[in-house]
């Protein structure tokens, strides 16, 4: 594996690691994307609304037990009749991905609005704030931690799903794991697992550090008192 990774000749042209792992981005961020218009909004209609929350639930669950590869190879016999271009692989997959991608970002969406303390709701209406408003300027900012765990969560299962593409020939680190199962070549096989886990641990890291920037100090104020406390062994009040 060590062999692989450090020879040059496996890291330049077409077929190389850049250039692979630049494919596997691709679809990665197509797919988040796209699984953020999807769920975001509806996911904010139900925490909002309080409707379809046990339907959407149970929808989100079905799809997380979708099996990847039988998924990608029925959407690839019902699209390729309909495109004689690399569109008949590229649309399958980015269907698959999304389809993995779109729960945890539904579920902790509505589940963030949902978790927003009534008192702040209350007050924001109090002051005169409309229904948009309130939930643009209060709930979502205080929804913004669950949403973004969310979208990480997908972030890391995108990355690590998305080398199915290899198994119908298209691109991404997956072509070290399918070329390498082919070739008995294991050094290629351990050098792709390691990449896949390298790119999603970056981004776990990455997401992390975005979301400690981005929320708001009030929201995790508390959390830090409480940690405070804890060590000091003051007890914490209820």
């Amino acid at each position: 594996m060590i062999d692989y990774l450090t020879d040059p000749a496996h890291w330049t042209g077409k077929d190389g690691i850049w250039m692979l792992l630049a494919e596997h981005l691709l679809y990665s961020f197509i797919a988040l994307i796209v699984a953020c218009a999807i769920a975001i909004p509806l996911g904010l209609y139900i925490g909002y609304t309080r409707k379809g929350q046990f339907l959407v639930a149970g929808l989100a669950n079905a799809l997380r037990a979708l099996p990847t590869v039988g998924l990608l190879i029925l959407m690839v016999m019902i699209i390729s009749p309909f495109f004689a271009s690399r569109l008949a692989f590229v649309i399958p997959s980015l269907i698959v991905l999304v389809l993995l991608a779109v729960p945890p970002i539904l579920t902790s969406t509505y589940a963030g609005i949902m978790a927003v303390d009534a008192s702040a709701v209350d007050a924001a209406k109090g002051m005169g704030f409309r229904p948009m408003r309130v939930l643009t300027q209060v709930q979502i900012p205080c929804a913004t931690p669950l949403i973004l765990s969310g979208i990480r969560s997908s972030l890391l299962q995108i990355i690590s799903t998305a080398t199915v593409a290899a198994y119908i020939s298209l691109g991404g680190l997956g072509r070290l794991l399918i070329d390498g199962r082919a070739q008995n070549d294991y050094g290629q096989m351990a050098a792709g697992a390691v990449l896949v886990a390298a790119l999603a641990l970056v981004f776990e890291l990455g997401l992390g550090y975005l979301t400690k920037r981005v929320v708001s100090p009030g929201l995790s104020r508390r959390t830090v008192k409480e940690r405070r406390r804890e060590t000091v062994g003051v007890p914490v009040p209820a």
